[in-house]
């Protein structure tokens, strides 16, 4: 057990672990899954069923996440629910490529990851594949930490209606019903539907959040054609808590949020808040996904894709002057009147469309994949305002600006064995076209930019086959283009350069499976976050010259008995610049070797599971976190201290007549540890999004066939 422990710990940790148990939840895998388990790349394959529901009660996918290989999950409201997101490798949201289906999913232009847009997504999903560093070539933006690729379940085969209810610390609760079909029409036709309500309080003060969410899928199979309709999304209304609070405040007061924030006239003392500081967004979704068997060697996967988004986040802002949304002073009783308050609302309404087509080759001793990806994002941006104490002021447009982002790419994959040897190699190539323009000035908002990237992106490998297991060695080389936030920030910012190189070895030895993994990924120009965030919480970035990250991961699975099950992972790393420079009143200062921000060296996931019966099962689970850095400097006055965390789960299975009965508690934060995992920097000082202490989630789940 002790040596156990060191290896870390999750069940889901072992991607090819999981060959041995998915077969009997009868999930069906898609061709890119299939096709991923063999290659000589660092992954996770996670069956959403087996290794997500007892948990999923209503958090966020990040959070649901957050024990897997090298990850760190972070939230606004400190409790999981509304905004929230992850890093793999140290690498933040942006340098991950999510998908949907194979369909991408990262915003165009800040290639963020918004999943509060899309609640409740893991309800709807049947696996998860996570491929950590380059992975293997893909659909959208190139992969800096990692691929996350999330498959979406097929309706059943016979008719059934479930609930899934669940309610928890901060007033939080969910709602969800879910109804099948079943197969129709002469066995060709399956449909089903879902609709989830999430709410919650928040930790932090007023961080609450309503969400709904959706999900229908049609399918249609006759011979060797198979079509799937998909709609799904969200609408979220959040109150913002993208501020922070200083240590200070951590220390006395760690539920305090300051957005919001009415002053008195002298701006010294808080007099209110305003009550609609929110962030407003629906996201819908829309997929055909055609599959057609050409015949025994070739299948062809083709899926037109499109995705609406539309929303503002509203503020209430004291003290402004009229200028700065374009409107001339007033006058009153003579006196020309220069500042007033405002309600600001900034929007965004974009559209994301294209094309994904795959083909799979299967020979005795040969796999291939050719592809082609096309995709246009078109995004306005506008804002106005509305005047607090000056009605004639009713939602003035004082900026607009819009954005064009064309994309286009091809790639094509081999995969060959010879004898106990399977050679892997994947080039792509990859075109982007960014063209963004002002058309109403104003409140620095916009810019006018075209730029446009060409990409080769080239990738090797090789695993040499033992016994039940293997050892795998591979190479890849990537490139990423900055976002908009980059580009507006410094119009020279520069594409970021990766060389990946992974070693690893995934081996059964009796009752304990065991993989590791060897990673040195070398960048130029990689985008680090440099401390600071924008005036929506979004981290700042500038490129950090040459870098690198390196490490060890390890994951472990041992079935002890019929009862007792221990699992995990652990990642031991270094995360450095190698000549990083910073520009202040003095001038450029070369601060040379520093540690990259938000990188720890150790992250380690330690757990157990006990099941007395076989419709009976408890889990511990601990998360231990080191040191890291808000910023490059290495001041330690930056510095966010390591923290361990135990969760506890339990769920309880039966039936009821023909009805299936689950019950589900999960307590997170066992004991009461106060800690921050994510924070930025203001005027050289620390700021910290605290984390909510011993909270609980309890749920049932019905489901009558």
């Amino acid at each position: 057990m002790k040596g156990l422990f060191f290896l870390g710990l999750t069940v889901s940790s072992l991607g090819f672990a999981q060959n041995q148990t998915t077969d009997s939840l009868k999930t069906k895998e898609i061709e890119a899954v299939i096709f991923t388990r063999r290659l000589p790349v660092a992954k996770e394959i996670i069956n959403v069923q087996k290794d997500l529901d007892s948990r999923n009660l209503g958090q966020d996918l990040p959070i649901l996440l957050k024990n897997q290989t090298s990850i760190i999950s972070t939230s606004d409201a400190g409790n999981g629910v509304g905004y929230t997101g992850f890093r793999i490798r140290g690498v933040a949201g942006r340098g991950i490529n999510v998908m949907m289906n194979g369909v991408p999913y990262n915003d165009s232009e800040s290639q963020g990851t918004f999943f509060v847009d899309v609640p409740d997504l893991t309800s709807s999903a049947s696996q998860i594949v996570i491929q950590r560093g380059v992975g293997t070539s893909s659909n959208g933006v190139s992969a800096f930490g990692a691929s996350i690729n999330v498959v979406s379940r097929e309706p059943e085969e016979k008719f059934y209606f479930k609930t899934d209810d669940s309610y928890g610390s901060f007033n939080t609760y969910k709602y969800s019903a879910e109804i099948g079909s079943g197969k129709f029409w002469k066995n060709r036709l399956s449909v089903m539907g879902r609709y989830t309500r999430i709410h919650s309080d928040g930790y932090i003060d007023r961080a609450s959040s309503d969400l709904h969410s959706y999900n229908f899928t049609a399918l249609f199979e006759e011979g060797k054609t198979k079509l799937r309709l998909m709609a799904f999304g969200g609408k979220e209304k959040t109150y913002q808590a993208w501020n922070g609070i200083d240590r200070k405040t951590w220390e006395t007061d760690p539920k305090f949020n300051i957005s919001g924030a009415i002053y008195d006239s002298n701006w010294e003392n808080i007099t209110g808040f305003y009550d609609n500081e929110t962030d407003n967004y629906r996201q819908n979704h829309y997929q055909l996904l055609w599959e057609q068997g050409l015949n025994a060697h070739w299948n062809l996967e083709t899926t037109l894709h499109y995705t609406k988004g539309k929303g503002y986040y509203e503020n209430y802002k004291q003290g402004d002057p009229f200028s700065r949304y374009s409107l001339p002073d007033l006058v009153e009783g003579g006196q020309s009147v220069e500042y007033s308050d405002f309600i600001r609302k900034k929007w965004l309404n974009n559209d994301f469309y294209g094309l994904v087509s795959t083909l799979y080759g299967k020979f005795d001793h040969l796999d291939l994949n050719f592809g082609v990806v096309a995709n246009q994002y078109y995004g306005r941006h506008f804002g106005n305002v509305t005047g607090v104490f000056y009605p004639q002021i009713n939602r003035h447009e004082y900026y607009r600006n819009r954005s064009i982002k064309n994309e286009a790419a091809g790639f094509a994959k081999a995969l060959v064995k010879i004898r106990d040897f399977e050679f892997f190699g994947d080039l792509q190539l990859r075109y982007i076209d960014y063209d963004t323009k002002i058309l109403m000035a104003g409140d620095d908002e916009g810019a006018d930019l075209n730029k446009n990237w060409l990409f080769f992106n080239p990738k090797a490998g090789v695993n040499y086959n033992i016994g039940n297991g293997k050892v795998f060695l591979s190479y890849a080389h990537a490139h990423r283009e900055p976002n908009r936030d980059d580009l507006f920030a410094n119009k020279d910012t520069e594409a970021e350069k990766l060389h990946d190189f992974e070693a690893g070895v995934e081996k059964q030895f009796g009752i304990l499976s065991l993989t590791a993994n060897l990673y040195y990924m070398y960048y130029v120009n990689q985008l680090v976050l440099n401390g600071e965030i924008n005036n929506v919480g979004a981290f700042i970035r500038t490129n950090s010259g040459k870098s690198y990250r390196r490490g060890v991961e390890i994951g472990a699975l041992a079935k002890l008995s019929e009862q007792w099950e221990v699992s995990g992972n652990v990642t031991v790393s270094q995360n450095r610049n190698l000549d990083f420079k910073i520009e202040n009143e003095q001038g450029v200062k070369d601060m040379g070797h520093t540690q990259i921000s938000f990188s720890p060296d150790v992250i380690a996931n330690l757990g157990l599971k006990f099941s007395p019966a076989k419709n009976f099962q408890f889990s511990l689970m601990n998360q231990y976190v080191g040191k890291q850095y808000l910023d490059n400097t290495e001041d330690k006055n930056l510095q966010l201290k390591d923290y361990l965390l135990t969760d506890f789960n339990a769920r309880y299975q039966f039936k009821i007549a023909n009805n299936e009965v689950a019950l589900k508690l999960l307590v997170n934060n066992l004991f009461n540890k106060k800690y921050v995992n994510n924070g930025y920097v203001y005027d050289a000082s620390p700021y910290y999004f605290s984390q909510a202490g011993t909270n609980f989630m309890f749920g049932i789940s019905w489901k009558i066939q």
